[in-house]
């Protein structure tokens, strides 16, 4: 074995126990990564360029070889030219980044036919580590032909000495019923922990910094709950529209592209119990738990939009959404949603869970908000804002927590700022993992903590599929919003409703501080 190959044994082996201590499997000499799909978007903008910077900064175990499967009629240097672009290879890195290439292959063969498996398969058995390989299948495909692919994949290319994993990427379902005939579906072609349903901003750093930032600190724990907090706003906002993908979009609507998988794995986050250890079944569990309490959303407490354009859009004008030549005419798909949930258990009975989410708004952002409710007993003239507690998700990450504090100088009066954890100017020299590595890494490592459970995807549904059935049998209009603006005024007035208090005077400055 070369001696670069030893050093990534070490280093893999040191991180895995480092990451995941005993709970990991323990890995045999060779890994297979199996893209099916490698000829798509999502491969050759994330899967590849992942698996590439994973390899050149030495994190996969060794002996790890990438074989790409797709209809087209492609070769390896095909796939190559098409991920390039997103791969930011510099030049020092050309050497290494041909030896990863090196350790590709390619072939092309039909989904639904079994014998394009069972030649992918005799690929598989030839490479390095031959039946006794370990075999990591992602699934880079519309869920259209997850059955066959899936069922194929059982009968044709399972590793009869080593593990097998398959990793799935959303939608996992348009529904409750739908979510539920291909978790059966899969759960009768592998067991649960084979399976990896892929949320990747469980991969973001924000999102994995909660359960520390929660049950790491004894600061937050007494005020954690509906005694102290008012309410808790989660957030995904874009400033761009479908960009010529509306038609694509438009089949699920931004509740499903974004509010019951992104900000609903949030929402558990914030509110579960302490789990008993970092056990992927343990967090999982207490997610699931929480979840079971959330009650379905009721329409009353839901605000529909979908934007329009704006023809004096700064540099150019802005199309609406209807504007879009792939969207339906006379679509009632919403690109904007707000919904109110209420988490029934005795922590959070009464707490509203405010989730806000669209595309085309005034600018970019992902986060978690708490606010804390009023100061008893106000000496200071209502004067004083309520405390929060905000953790950016996307972009600049950061934790925050705006607080008040006298005005410097001769006046004796409260003034509203902020204790700032920027991670850009706390943290100079740490580049952050892209999401996709971290969650890949865990695929390798054997860690489910970040993924998906079946339960748990069953209740995420169970929320949402309702408000779905009725949008949709109704034909629910939503609201028109400009694009670039906040959303609908309906939203901040729901959140009024709801109690959560927005003043507008104080806005966070990020940190710029070296």
């Amino acid at each position: 074995m070369s001696s670069e190959l030893v050093t990534r044994s070490k280093v893999f082996g040191q991180l895995r126990r480092e990451l995941y201590g005993d709970q990991a499997s323990h890995p045999s000499s060779a890994h297979l990564f199996i893209i099916l799909g490698a000829s798509g978007d999502l491969a050759k903008k994330k899967i590849y360029p992942t698996l590439w910077w994973l390899f050149r900064d030495g994190l996969l175990p060794e002996e790890t070889y990438f074989v790409g499967f797709a209809r087209s009629k492609l070769n390896i240097e095909d796939i190559k030219r098409a991920c390039l672009p997103y791969m930011k290879v510099a030049d020092e890195e050309r050497e290494c980044f041909s030896a990863f290439f090196s350790k590709n292959s390619y072939l092309s063969g039909r989904y639904d036919e079994g014998n394009s498996f069972s030649q992918l398969n005799a690929h598989l058995s030839s490479l390095p580590g031959g039946t006794g390989a370990n075999r990591l299948f992602y699934l880079a495909l519309p869920p259209t032909v997850y059955h066959h692919v899936s069922a194929n994949m059982r009968a044709h290319c399972m590793s009869p000495k080593g593990w097998n994993r398959v990793i799935v990427e959303k939608p996992f379902g348009r529904d409750l019923q739908s979510s539920q005939e291909l978790s059966a579906h899969l759960a009768s072609l592998f067991a649960e922990n084979q399976i990896y349903r892929i949320d990747h901003y469980l991969g973001k750093e924000m999102v994995q910094n909660l359960m520390v930032l929660r049950f790491g600190n004894r600061i937050f724990g007494p005020i954690w709950n509906r005694n102290s907090v008012a309410s808790v706003v989660l957030t995904f906002k874009e400033p761009f529209g479908t960009q010529g993908r509306g038609g694509y979009f438009d089949d699920f609507g931004i509740i499903r592209d974004v509010m019951q998988n992104h900000l609903l794995q949030m929402l558990s986050l914030v509110a579960m119990e302490k789990p008993v250890s970092t056990s992927s079944d343990d967090v999982r569990n207490e997610k699931v738990k929480v979840l079971k309490c959330v009650e379905p959303v009721a329409m009353s407490d839901v605000v529909l939009g979908q934007y329009v354009g704006d023809p004096a859009g700064e540099g150019q004008a802005k199309l609406g959404y209807l504007d879009d030549p792939t969207v339906p005419k006379g679509s009632c798909t919403p690109t904007f949603a707000t919904a109110v949930l209420y988490v029934r258990n005795e922590r959070w009975d009464g707490v509203p869970f405010i989730l806000r989410c669209g595309k085309a708004l005034n600018e970019r952002k992902a986060e978690v908000r708490l606010q804390f409710t009023d100061v008893p007993g106000d000496i200071f003239g209502e004067r004083c804002m309520r405390n929060e507690l905000v953790v950016r998700v996307q972009p600049d990450e950061a934790i925050y927590l705006k607080m008040m504090t006298k005005k410097p100088g001769v006046y004796f009066s409260p003034e509203e700022t902020e204790l700032d954890l920027t991670y850009r100017s706390r943290y100079k020299d740490v580049n952050l993992p892209d999401a996709y590595e971290r969650l890949i890494l865990d695929v390798f490592c054997g860690s489910q903590m970040h993924f998906v459970r079946s339960d748990e995807l069953r209740e995420a549904w169970r929320i949402f599929t309702p408000l779905l059935h009725h949008i949709e049998k109704e034909r629910t209009r939503p609201v028109p919003y400009t694009y670039g603006s906040r959303g609908p005024n309906e939203a901040d007035e729901l959140l009024q409703t709801k109690g959560f208090r927005y003043e507008g005077t104080y806005k966070w400055v990020k940190s710029d501080r070296s």
